[in-house]
Formats: C-alpha cells, sequence, structure tokens
C-alpha cells in the first residue's frame, strides 16, 4: 500500500503486518521500551511515551525565545525507512539486546517479505513503515547515530549555545554562532554516510533565524523561516508589538489537506448532504487537532473557508436540468433555521463553521 507524501508526487510504501504479527511486535516494543527509556535523552520526541509532536515544538519555541539562538540547521534524512541498513542496525541492538529470541524476531520481520501487485520481493535494507516495531527501532537506531553525537562530541566543541530537537528522522538544530551553524552543517552528510545512510541536500540549509529588530537583523530585508513537523515557523509581532516566534501551517501540508478534501468531496458528492456534512466536520475535526494550536488561527480560517468553496463546487457538479445551487442557498443551508433542526444537525453546523475560530 501506497500513501501520498507531502510534496504530493511521490509516495511512501506502508506496511500492514497481520494481527498476530501486531500483538508480538507489540510486545517485543513494550519489552525494548523501558531497556532504552533510560537512554533516551530528553530532546527526542517521536513515538515515546507521554510525548507528542506539539511538545517538540514547544522546545523549539522555548529554546529560541530564552536562548541566544540565531542560526537554524534544517537536515532532511534521505527515505529513512526505506535505506536502514539491516546490520548496522543489528549491530546498535547488540549493544543492549542479547537476548538471541529477540534479535532473530526482529531480523525475522526487517526480512519479511512484500507482497505487493503480486509479486514478492525481500528487502535488503528498510523497515517496514505501518509495522508496529518500526517507531521503536528508528529511535534506537537514530539514539546512537545523531542524538548521541550531538550531545557528546558536538556540544563540547561549540563556542556557543545549540540545541537539537527530533521527532522519529525529522529534526533541527539551533546555534547561537554562524560558525557554529556552518561547521554543523557540513558534517552530517558523513556522519550519517558512515552508518549507510544519505542527506538530502536540497532540503538541508542553514537559516539565519534572527529575531528583528536586533543589531544583528539590521540590514536584512526579511527575516527567514524554517519548516519542522509541518509548520512554517516564523518571527511575528504580538498584539502589544512584541516580537515572538509563531507558528503556522506549512503551505505544502495545506495543499495536501486540500488535495485530499478536493479528491474527497469529487468521489462522494453524491451522497446525502447530512451524511457529507458530518463526514467533512470529522475531517476537519482531524485537521483542527494536530494544526489548531495557539497562533495559528489564520491558517485553520484559510483551511474552513477553502474546503466550504470545495464542497460548493463540487456539489454544484452534481446538479441535472440547470439547478445550480447559489452560494446564498449553500450559506442558508449551512446556517439552516434553527428552530427546524434537530440538536444533532446543530451541533454539525456549528462545528463545520466555528472550528476554526
Amino acid at each position: 500500500m501506497h500513501i501520498p507524501k507531502g510534496n504530493g508526487k511521490e509516495t511512501r510504501p506502508i506496511g500492514i503486518p497481520t494481527t498476530e504479527d501486531k500483538v508480538l511486535q507489540r510486545s517485543v516494543a513494550m519489552l525494548l521500551e523501558p531497556i532504552y527509556e533510560e537512554e533516551f535523552l530528553d530532546f527526542s520526541y517521536g513515538f515515546r511515551p507521554g510525548r507528542s509532536a506539539h511538545q517538540a515544538l514547544d522546545r523549539i519555541w522555548k529554546q529560541i525565545m530564552n536562548e541566544p539562538i540565531q542560526w537554524i540547521v534544517e537536515v532532511d534524512i534521505r527515505k529513512f525507512f526505506d535505506t536502514l541498513d539491516h546490520s548496522r542496525l543489528r549491530a546498535v541492538l547488540r549493544q543492549r539486546v542479547t537476548d538471541g529470541v529477540i534479535t532473530k524476531l526482529i531480523d525475522k520481520w526487517l526480512k519479511a517479505g512484500v507482497l505487493e501487485q503480486k509479486q514478492l520481493s525481500y528487502p535488503e535494507k528498510g523497515t517496514p513503515q505501518g509495522g508496529v516495531i518500526s517507531p521503536i527501532i528508528s529511535n534506537i537506531f537514530l539514539h546512537e547515530v545523531l542524538d548521541k553525537w550531538f550531545e557528546q562530541i558536538v556540544k563540547p566543541r561549540l563556542h556557543g549555545r545549540a540545541f537539537l530537537v527530533r521527532f522519529a528522522d525529522d529534526f533541527v538544530m539551533g546555534f547561537q554562532k554562524k560558525e557554529d551553524a556552518e561547521r554543523v552543517y557540513q558534517v552530517p552528510p558523513r556522519r550519517f554516510e558512515k552508518y549507510g545512510l544519505k542527506i538530502n541536500l536540497e532540503k538541508t540549509r542553514v537559516v539565519r533565524f534572527t529575531r528583528p529588530g536586533s543589531r544583528k537583523h539590521q540590514g536584512k530585508a526579511k527575516a527567514e523561516t524554517f519548516d519542522f513537523l509541518g509548520f512554517t515557523h516564523y518571527w511575528g509581532r504580538s498584539r502589544k508589538g512584541q516580537w515572538f516566534v509563531m507558528h503556522k501551517t506549512a503551505s505544502n501540508r495545506q495543499r495536501r489537506t486540500l488535495r485530499a478534501i478536493t479528491q474527497w468531496c469529487r468521489d462522494k458528492r453524491h451522497q446525502p448532504l447530512d451524511q457529507q456534512h458530518r463526514q467533512l466536520c470529522r475531517k476537519l475535526q482531524g485537521h483542527y487537532a494536530y494544526y489548531g494550536i495557539r497562533g495559528n488561527s489564520r491558517s485553520i480560517t484559510s483551511v474552513r473557508h477553502k474546503v466550504l468553496h470545495i464542497w460548493f463546487k463540487w456539489l454544484n457538479r452534481r446538479s441535472r436540468g440547470g439547478h445550480s445551487m447559489t452560494w446564498e442557498r449553500f450559506d442558508d443551508r449551512l446556517r439552516g433555521d434553527e428552530r427546524s433542526k434537530t440538536g444533532s444537525d446543530l451541533y454539525l453546523d456549528r462545528n463545520l463553521q466555528c472550528a476554526g475560530q
């Protein structure tokens, strides 16, 4: 099974293990978690108990706001889950896991055949995306390759403050000094190549993220931005005129959401309106649950308005006999007459109209 990636052009393969494998993989993951949780560093947030992407975003915000961070290094690992080297992963696991039953099970899952379009293949690299065991394996590997390296080798050699925040295979580094940022920027390609991974140089860059209005920002026409975990991070003013790091939905993520909504409205346009309304509300609720963070109301409102126009467009496409729906009629349908609606319908209308506010 393949799902679209953020750029809308490439796809990412997702494996669907059997129920028996899911249960067994979850058991092994529960066994490995307490062993490695005592080792994992505090700036790692992906797929760990009690940690979330929103907490990772909050840590970046606090680091930049409370520390003299001026430079951000964005690094993108090219197809991490597809190219993870099995032999190097085994070597990392053997440092803590010596039980032969556990290592054989993990090796079995890594080598599991993939059936696609009636063709059976056996991957020599990568870990099965969609497998219950994959998140903990990726954290174990990147803890050794990246986290320990940054904390124990990189930071002691720097001249200024620095931080790293990682969520699964996505991470950013922040630096106080430009020379530190530029030095570290040169190292990841060699570091990751040593472990069988490659860096996507087109998506790896050094960003000047200086607070506007400061002396170090003078002469800079426009502040730069960087993306992480589906959000664009930028400097903006509060209502009181103070500069803060703010977040908005990354443009590629917003386009991906709208493409999916467009396809859904096209496919489901002949369903009853109430049924479409209910399902659209659920889709928007899922979007708001992740992107509905403080300061992102403008992006949320934009998505809501665009979804309404997309739905209106495809409802018109199902009209026959020249009786197209006008925007006024569509708007009346959404707002409705409260006296003639049930409590359930009222909830749906208010949900779609107000969830983005």
